[in-house]
Parts: C-alpha cells; sequence; structure tokens
C-alpha cells in the first residue's frame, strides 16, 4: 500500500513508548486506538483479531524497504543479535546510552561491549562522524547498520576498523565489514560521564582504588580523576562486566515471551513497572472490535 505522510508517522508512533507505557498502566490505550485507526490498517485487520496481531500488522507495513524506521532497525538488532546470538541471561542491551555528546542508539554488552549506530532509510549521515568519534571512546567495537541506499556512502566515509551491516529483506541483517575490537582506544574518563555514579564506585572498588572522602559537590570531579588513572581496557572491562549486572534484562524474559513479536523490543527498551506486566499483556490480548472503542 501507498502510505501518506499521516498514516507512515501513525506507524511509528504506534510503537512509541507513550503508547507501550499507557497500555501497560491502564490496560488499555485511547492513543492505540486513534494512531491505529489513523494508519489505514483497520479495514485490512479482522476485528476479530486482538491488539496483538494489529501491532505485527502495523510493523509488517512500516517494515517494507524505503520507509523502516529507527524501531524496525532496533527490532533487527533485538531479534538477530540480542535474542539470536546471546540471550538475556547472557547479555545487556543498552539504548539511548550517553556516550560523549551523542547518545548511542543500541548497545549489547556480552563478552565485550558493541554499540551500533542506525542510520535509518529516512536519516542523514551528517552527523555520523562525530557519532563515531564519540562511541570509540566508550565501546571496544563500533557498527553503523544502515538502510541499502546509505551503505556505499556509510563504507567510504567512515574508518576501517568501524563495521557496517545493512537491513535487508526480512529484516535479516547483514554484515557488509566487521568492526576491529579496540579496547585500548577507549576515554576512561568518557565511560565515568557515561555511568551513574553508584556504578563508577562498584569499577574503583573492584580494581582496589578508595573512593575519595570528599563533599558531594567535590566528588563527580575527584571520581573523574581517578577514572583517568585506569588503563583504557580495564575499564571498558570493568563498564561491561558492571553494566552487564546493573542493567540486567533477564527478569523481563517471561514478558517477552508473552508479548507479540513485533512489541518485544520495546519491552527491552521501555521501562515499565513490574507490576503492571500483567496488564501490559491482558491490554495486547484484546479483541481488535473492543480496542478500537478505547476511549
Amino acid at each position: 500500500m501507498t502510505l501518506t505522510p499521516t498514516q507512515l508517522s501513525a506507524l511509528s508512533r504506534l510503537f512509541s513508548s507513550g503508547v507501550f507505557r499507557e497500555l501497560s498502566k491502564k490496560g488499555r490505550s485511547p492513543l492505540f486506538r486513534q494512531l491505529f485507526s489513523q494508519t489505514g490498517l483497520a479495514a485490512s485487520v479482522d476485528k476479530a483479531h486482538t491488539v496483538s496481531n494489529a501491532f505485527d500488522a502495523a510493523f509488517a507495513c512500516l517494515s517494507t524497504a524505503g520507509i523502516r524506521d529507527e524501531y524496525v532497525y532496533r527490532a533487527a538488532l533485538t531479534h538477530n543479535i540480542l535474542l539470536g546470538r546471546h540471550s538475556l541471561n547472557t547479555a545487556s542491551m543498552l539504548t539511548e546510552f550517553r556516550a560523549g555528546t551523542s547518545k548511542a542508539d543500541l548497545a549489547i554488552l556480552n563478552g565485550t561491549g558493541t554499540v551500533y549506530e542506525i542510520k535509518s532509510d529516512r536519516d542523514s549521515l551528517s552527523r555520523l562522524l562525530s557519532q563515531i568519534e564519540n562511541y570509540q571512546k566508550v565501546f571496544a567495537k563500533v557498527y553503523v547498520i544502515a538502510g541499502e541506499a546509505h551503505v556505499g556512502e556509510v563504507l567510504s566515509s567512515t574508518p576501517e576498523t568501524v563495521g557496517v551491516m545493512s537491513l535487508v529483506r526480512w529484516n535479516r541483517i547483514r554484515t557488509v565489514r566487521e568492526a576491529t575490537e579496540q579496547a585500548d582506544r577507549v576515554c576512561p574518563q568518557t565511560i565515568f560521564e557515561s555511568l551513574r555514579i553508584a556504578e563508577a564506585r562498584t569499577i574503583l572498588k573492584n580494581i582496589g582504588i578508595s573512593v575519595p572522602d570528599v563533599p558531594n559537590t567535590m566528588l563527580w570531579t575527584a571520581m573523574r580523576d581517578l577514572f583517568g588513572e585506569i588503563p583504557p581496557r580495564i575499564a571498558h572491562e570493568q563498564m561491561v562486566q558492571t553494566l552487564k549486572k546493573t542493567r540486567n534484562l533477564s527478569t523481563l524474559g517471561a514478558l517477552v515471551d508473552r508479548l507479540p513479536h513485533s512489541l518485544q523490543p520495546a519491552a527491552l527498551s521501555i521501562k515499565v513497572r513490574h507490576v503492571d506486566h500483567e496488564k501490559l499483556v491482558e491490554a495486547v490480548r484484546t479483541p481488535l472490535s473492543e480496542a478500537l472503542t478505547w476511549t
């Protein structure tokens, strides 16, 4: 189907935190009703089907080459790498993680730290080099996953150490160039700036460095200075080890298994209270005919 700008916007917004949190908190979502109606899919999806089926139909439409947005790429990385090669028990995933003056789209921590910068069919490459420079200060491996139209330019404009991937048909990931692991290149002070204070304390304790007894107003600067003394590879290893514990996603496994394929990436990146999980599951099991009356 040929989509209007309004329909395309509605498809993307269906997978937003606003809809996901509304479903979790209320067990229904008037915003879902409004957006799904705007997609133009209501006429082609059986009303006897559920909200889950509606999300999957919307995702299939959004996955069409040329209109795929960032969520489609995150979903491919989540299913192909986090849940495909690894598991929630052995790896962790970070989204919108601060790295210098940039925010990483998605990073996966397993035996090492790997960051993925998404350049979808709709994105510009204007900030790519500065983003890569920031990511190299925090993560040992950097990949750019791009739409087919961007792949050639990404290959020619980025260092050979940066991996390049593309999203091909059926949301399969094709590796065009492997990334080189360079943990010795990271900047320990930039890593510190990406962490919570408690995480930074843990790292210092793990390597036998005492946190200075200074006023809170001076603590951040003092700890940053201490990180500057840590060898890069050790700082990176400690970051991966610590964040795999503090940002662990294994408790979400039961929820993910009960959600439609299209919503699983949202469940791993949008925080909702554990007590609201059951409401979310019941909401997506709601017959679409009923959901289209939500107010």
